[in-house]
């Protein structure tokens, strides 16, 4: 599939409604009206995003509509445009990822029969609709021909009561809902399914979740992918894996989007023929996809080069250790040192931790500071928010 190289569109046949709302049934029906064409295209809104923010979004994507309410300098999307879902990605900079109703489509078909999910059975929506991993929870409700249960934020509690069939989560959200249990009486064996994407999952919480009977079903995709399009390692029937000689992972299919919103430049940058070029590294072993982190996240340090998630991955293996993110932060003799932030009730000391890194990585690769934390802290998609790691803001008390 090739992703169509749009310029500008000063008059183009469907209106782009942005709703900033909570979800529920109102945006559940506007997502049903824009798959079915018989509604303007949808851009879901976070209502916790600042002013600021949400002002940059609206100039930046130009939606007809903000709330019902129509606005002057807005510009429609091609017909076959179905949903925009706004992504800062690297940069901070909004952009807006353009998706079809016939990917949409696709990727939720997909996901169902990987899956193996009978028609009647519900998911749970926890995650942010104004993400694609919250809103592909509504489309495959959609297609399997139920009501999604829908919760406005994450809480453990409420999660496990749901009688939900099927969730998706991130890590650290299912390392929470292990958390609720008395230690050993954990019994997560009530969903069919807990997909898991949005972040690299550390061995050990894989193996508690399925010594407590969850099915668990790790992710790896994008907005730019319709959301997780390679499951367990292998990718969902149509999607086409493919990793180039600078071991940066490339995607193509029936899932992928139809370009960044008036931004024919990012369009162009990101097609790497009929693929979409990710900004991750991965490696096939035994057929299957690892990922080994993104190509951006590479911490320079000494002149030695470590991928952060493969760090992250060996200090999260410490017994002591309950959750980890390790990012690059400033360093005046190194240029970056590599640092580890956990959540640990009894942490290991910096000493004990490069000790055990050490064992698994090279010498250079083991964390140069610890810090640790109550719990990291997440963006509103549930996924760590490494620039405030990075800029060492998580001193600061948190709210």
């Amino acid at each position: 599939m090739t992703i169509p190289v749009h310029e500008e569109w000063p008059s183009v046949p469907r209106e782009l409604h942005a709703v900033v709302a909570e979800p529920g049934p109102g945006l559940l029906r506007a997502v049903r009206a824009a798959l079915d064409g018989d509604g303007p295209a949808v851009l879901p809104l976070s209502p916790a995003l600042p002013a600021p923010a949400l002002r940059a979004t609206l100039q930046a994507l130009r939606p007809t509509h903000l709330d019902g309410v129509r606005r002057e300098d807005g510009i429609g999307v091609p017909a076959e445009v179905a949903v925009v879902i706004a992504t800062s990605g690297s940069t901070g900079a909004p952009k807006g990822v353009q998706l079809s109703a016939a990917a949409l489509r696709a990727s939720a078909a997909a996901s169902l029969r990987r899956l193996g999910a009978r028609p009647g059975e519900r998911w749970l929506c926890c995650l942010p609709p104004s993400h694609v991993s919250g809103l592909q929870v509504l489309v495959r409700s959609l297609l399997g021909g139920t009501e999604p249960i829908v919760h406005e934020g994450f809480s453990a509690e409420a999660v496990l009561a749901a009688g939900a069939d099927h969730v998706s989560l991130v890590p650290t959200q299912l390392r929470r809902l292990l958390g609720t249990f008395p230690p050993g009486r954990a019994d997560l064996s009530g969903f069919a399914t807990i997909l898991l994407g949005g972040a690299a999952a550390p061995p050990d919480l894989l193996a508690a979740a399925r010594a407590a009977g969850a099915r668990v079903v790790t992710t790896y995709g994008m907005s730019e992918t319709c959301g997780g399009c390679v499951y367990d390692g292998e990718p969902l029937d149509g999607v086409d894996l493919r990793i180039g000689g600078d071991g940066r992972i490339r995607l193509g299919g029936p899932v992928l989007f139809s370009g960044y919103r008036l931004r024919a430049d990012l369009t162009e940058a990101a097609r790497d023929g009929d693929r979409f070029l990710t900004s991750d590294l991965g490696v096939l072993e035994g057929g299957r996809l690892r990922v080994l982190g993104r190509a951006d996240d590479v911490i320079n340090t000494g002149g030695e080069k470590v991928v952060a998630a493969t760090v992250a991955e060996a200090v999260a293996g410490h017994p002591a250790i309950a959750d980890a993110v390790v990012v690059g932060r400033p360093d005046p003799e190194w240029g970056e040192r590599v640092t580890a932030v956990v959540v640990s009730p009894d942490p290991p000391s910096l000493a004990e931790l490069r000790a055990f890194v050490k064992e698994r990585l090279p010498a250079y690769a083991a964390p140069a500071e610890l810090v640790v934390l109550p719990e990291i802290p997440l963006l509103t998609n549930g996924k760590p928010d490494l620039e405030t790691l990075r800029h060492g803001h998580d001193r600061e008390p948190w709210g």
